[in-house]
């Protein structure tokens, strides 16, 4: 329905009707809602008073070790608290024997008898289990009770020992430890129905199928609802570990880029103007003036090298009016921005680009273990194949290899999705890697401040990087002279009165550097977490791809539903509806 309203005058009847309805329509959803707010505390209520264990009606002489903790003795009543809490990562065959105070959400409960119930607790994706066995003087019958009434994804404060199993627990993390539980406390109890169960978010399609061919239904939960209740879904492991992944992705990226002379800046995001050219950019409204966000740092960065920066690289967002609809075009990531200065050749930045990812691959398969093996598990991925040495292939050697396996394709022009593709598999068959360097572009597919090779003015001091057969950064050396700039500009039939601020900026004698590469964040791929880094030019007019998700999404195998729940991790925090689900202190 749509009607316009006049801003004087008596209202057409018609309209005086639908805005009545529309009034009337609201305040019937406001009053849904609230009614639905009051339903829910009444269940809450209901499920606490119904599953509550009154130890003193049972006279139980061990109440004290378990139970619900009121708001009032859940805070510290001490300036320091002396308490040392375990986290469940660090359960270990080394704790045998010793007390341990873990807090935790409860993931699963089987009770199995009066005498014993089996709860596994799961803290930031790792799971452990915990044993409550009715012994005399240590747990009562009435615990094992309070225990097995307990909803899934309550948090509970549990205090036990640790304990060797005969048999790995091959249904937790913590497969060589198990917790013998003392004291059991639950600090906030969950709704005994929730509307997405994390077993079943966390079910792999390989899963689903197997199933379904035997004849057996499992619950498939669909991208709609994973939004809906985001915050339910982000507990899945593979989801925590898809997060810690992109984490030590930027963490890795900024100290490794330290070390090598890099200063960090952080650049405007609300700007007057384009920051890229084209029409990708969200615009709007400042105070009656035009503004716009920005679509990349690297104007900036082209200025903190003209003002003897040297090398300096920036970790921030990003936000593109993208019209495409793929795994490449996200509206809003975080960017991982590099430029640098060149001092002889652009193959230094070539170097630090194979010195940067290949540090980044070994940190990520030395202290990402466990995420790794979290994100396997849902989204199943073959490791990354790459060498110590990146192999670099010239544009020339690429389109003979093509040629070779009967690819149709012209010398002097760009690479297609589908060239790309075919040319990583022949790199893969013939040097063994998934990540190689291509450089030497033909001059005409590139932008008018690329510099040409001196040797051969019809290719240019260009390249690409590529990660399984998908194009993740791109690089040059900028023409940093005005005067062959503008010959340049000039040559490309560009209109130099449209860009004089950008060439009058190299008046101020500005440092051989390259074309800016950007990491863009934004999970798309892995099997899908394909998405997690990227460089990309940021001195072209050219798209940018989404990096940070792609280098998580293509570093494990690049499957589409992990690369898009990894655009998901990127994009959903926030949805249309916020619920809270037995949130943690804090």
């Amino acid at each position: 329905m749509s009607s316009e309203i006049p801003l004087s005058g008596a209202q057409h009847p018609q309209v005086e009707e639908e805005s009545s309805k529309s009034t009337s329509k609201k305040a019937a959803k406001k009053e849904a809602a609230k009614q639905e707010k009051l339903r829910r505390q009444q269940e809450r209520e209901l499920a606490t008073a119904t599953y509550s264990i009154s130890a003193e009606d049972d006279n139980d002489p061990l109440a004290a070790n378990y139970g619900y903790v009121p708001l009032t003795d859940l805070q510290s009543k001490e300036e320091v608290n002396i308490r040392k809490w375990t986290e469940v990562g660090a359960l270990v065959e080394q704790l045998k024997d010793q007390h341990v105070l873990i807090r935790a959400r409860a993931q699963t409960i089987r009770p199995v008898s009066k005498n014993i119930a089996f709860v596994v607790v799961r803290e930031k994706g790792l799971t452990v289990q915990c044993v409550v066995t009715a012994q005399p003087d240590v747990v009562s019958r009435q615990m094992v009770k309070f225990v097995a009434s307990l909803s899934r994804e309550s948090i509970v404060n549990v205090e036990g020992v640790v304990s060797v199993p005969n048999d790995p627990i091959r249904s937790t993390t913590q497969q060589q430890v198990e917790v013998k539980v003392r004291k059991l406390y639950c600090i906030n109890k969950a709704l005994p129905t929730l509307p997405i169960n994390i077993e079943d978010a966390a079910r792999s399609e390989t899963e689903i199928e197997r199933a379904l061919q035997a004849g057996e239904q499992l619950v498939r939960v669909n991208q709609d609802t994973r939004l809906n209740y985001r915050v339910l879904d982000m507990r899945t492991p593979a989801n925590q570990g898809i997060f810690r992944i992109q984490s030590q992705v930027g963490n890795i990226f900024r100290q490794f880029l330290l070390s090598e002379g890099f200063v960090e800046i952080h650049t405007p995001k609300l700007i007057a103007g384009s920051s890229e050219g084209g029409a990708s950019v969200f615009k709007l409204d400042y105070k009656g003036k035009p503004a716009c966000l920005a679509q990349s740092p690297q104007l900036h960065k082209q200025m903190a090298i003209c003002g003897d920066f040297g090398r300096v690289f920036e970790i921030g967002p990003v936000f593109r009016a993208e019209d495409s609809y793929t795994h490449r075009h996200l509206c809003e990531f975080t960017g991982l921005d590099v430029e640098m200065e060149i001092k002889n050749h652009y193959s230094e930045v070539m170097d630090m680009v194979d010195r940067l990812f290949v540090t980044m691959f070994d940190a990520l398969n030395e202290n990402c273990n466990k995420e790794l093996e979290a994100v396997g598990r849902q989204y199943p991925f073959e490791p990354l194949k790459y060498l110590r040495q990146t192999l670099r292939l010239r544009f020339e050697e690429g389109i003979q290899m093509l040629k070779d396996a009967g690819v149709e394709i012209d010398p002097y022009d760009d690479l297609n999705t589908e060239a790309e593709r075919k040319l990583g598999q022949l790199v893969l068959e013939k040097y063994g890697t998934e990540f190689y360097i291509l450089h030497r572009y033909p001059l005409a597919v590139r932008p008018f401040y690329t510099m040409p090779c001196y040797d051969d003015v019809k290719y240019s001091n260009s390249f690409d990087v590529f990660i399984r057969g998908e194009e993740i950064i791109s690089g040059a050396q900028r023409v940093h002279l005005p005067d062959f700039l503008t010959e340049r500009a000039q040559a490309c039939d560009i209109d130099v009165s449209t860009i004089s601020t950008y060439l009058d900026s190299f008046s101020y004698f500005h440092l051989p550097h390259n074309h800016g590469l950007s990491f863009l964040d934004c999970s798309k791929r892995s099997g899908d977490i394909s998405s997690i880094v990227k460089f990309e030019t940021l001195d072209t007019y050219l798209s940018v791809v989404p990096v940070m998700e792609l280098l998580v999404g293509y570093f494990f195998l690049g499957s589409t539903n992990l690369h898009k729940q990894t655009c998901y991790n990127a994009l959903s925090f926030i949805t249309d509806e916020v619920e809270i689900f037995a949130c943690r202190p804090g």
